[in-house]
């Protein structure tokens, strides 16, 4: 079963293009893109109507930022918003007339910054930079002024920054897009090849008129013919798995204080959890379109529910409870926990018990694939 399984993979570009061609384009796709870590030299603008000596010092700073960099100057509000709305900048710096004058005579003049949140990341980090810049100017007139005036280097620092605070940003210090977000976005995409070949392998047996055949070579056991059509596929897609893992943690060098062995056994629950849920969905939907539209509509869900971009915690009652129906949380919270974090696998329990339970899901529709094998005539 499994060589003839063997030879439909080689036979049908579909497997090759879904199973190994694009999972490795994906792979080397998102870990290039986000290679730098964090987006730089976003472009912001500069409304200067006061264009003293200060003003430019601040602006120059803003420049020097590594996520911001200058790249206009507008003679008014108005141009600079019309460029955010045209997509050309991200956020610009409003210097009014009178702010040098009132900073030097301690008046609070009001800077103000705007910036676009149609994107979430480059938003916060040009706000990030402005308002960084916006309270380093101040300061920096407020410190020469103490000076001036005879206050110690001590004292003006407790009046111009009372509450001191110490950052320790655990497991990620870097604030590095591509740890945390590769880390979920491509093992959800080889996740949903997985669901979609598993359904599909099953479904063109239906589909082309051999099941009947296919069940033949295993004297009807519907147990045996599963375990081996789907047991070429399992070896392809574990050493998918493995070449993700060698590649991010070995190659990228991405942090696993969890260790390899952790990381080769959530390589093996991602791939068998998959699977499992490939075969539930055809044998839930005896239907080779039907399955393969569950299985792309739960992948897709995934990304939302794995609690990577918004936690889970946040989300309401009921929606916190839907997301224990997939996989891609369980594999996400798995390696946050015992991968990315360190802890041992008693720590998230749970989620490997369910992880199990997704294994074991198609025991429960077995015999309804047997019976659709058997009796079922593939309407397209």
């Amino acid at each position: 079963m499994a060589l003839r399984e063997f030879g439909f993979l080689r036979r049908n570009p579909v497997y090759g293009f879904c199973m190994v061609v694009f999972p490795l384009l994906v792979i080397f796709f998102f870990t290039s893109l986000l290679h730098d870590g964090q987006p730089q030299s976003l472009p912001v603008g500069i409304v200067d109507l006061d264009n003293t000596s200060t003003t430019r010092s601040l602006v120059r700073n803003l420049d020097a930022f590594q996520n911001s960099e200058v790249v206009a100057h507008y003679p008014s509000v108005a141009e600079a918003r019309h460029a955010i709305q045209e997509n050309e900048i991200y956020g610009f710096l409003y210097l009014p007339k009178g702010t040098t004058d009132a900073l030097l005579a301690s008046r609070q003049p009001k800077i103000s910054f705007y910036y676009s949140q149609a994107s979430v990341t480059s938003g916060a980090l040009v706000f990030k930079d402005m308002k960084t810049i916006s309270t380093l100017g101040s300061a920096a007139v407020g410190q020469a002024t103490m000076r001036a005036r005879g206050f110690t280097d001590a004292q003006i620092q407790a009046l111009l920054q009372p509450i001191r605070i110490d950052l320790h940003q655990i497991a990620n210090p870097w604030t590095d897009y591509n740890i945390y977000l590769t880390t979920m976005i491509v093992p959800g995409i080889l996740m949903l090849f997985m669901f979609l070949i598993t359904a599909y392998s099953i479904g063109t047996e239906l589909k082309f008129g051999s099941s009947k055949e296919w069940l033949a070579m295993t004297d009807n056991n519907i147990y045996m013919a599963l375990f081996g059509k789907l047991l070429p596929q399992t070896l392809i897609w574990l050493l998918i798995a493995f070449v993700y893992a060698y590649y991010v943690f070995g190659v990228l060098r991405f942090p696993h204080p969890g260790g390899a062995w952790m990381i080769a056994l959530l390589c093996v629950l991602q791939v068998f959890a998959s699977q499992g849920f490939g075969v539930f969905a055809f044998g839930l939907m005896p239907s080779l379109r039907m399955s393969m539209s569950i299985c792309s509509l739960w992948a897709v869900l995934s990304f939302s529910m794995a609690g990577s971009a918004f936690p889970v915690m946040a989300m309401d009652s009921p929606v916190q409870a839907l997301s224990w129906l997939f996989p891609l949380r369980h594999y996400f919270m798995i390696y946050q926990t015992c991968v990315f974090n360190g802890f041992p696998l008693l720590e998230s329990w749970f989620h490997f018990a369910a992880l199990v339970a997704f294994i074991l899901l198609p025991w429960m529709v077995v015999k309804k694939i047997k019976n659709a094998m058997l009796n079922y005539v593939y309407i397209p």
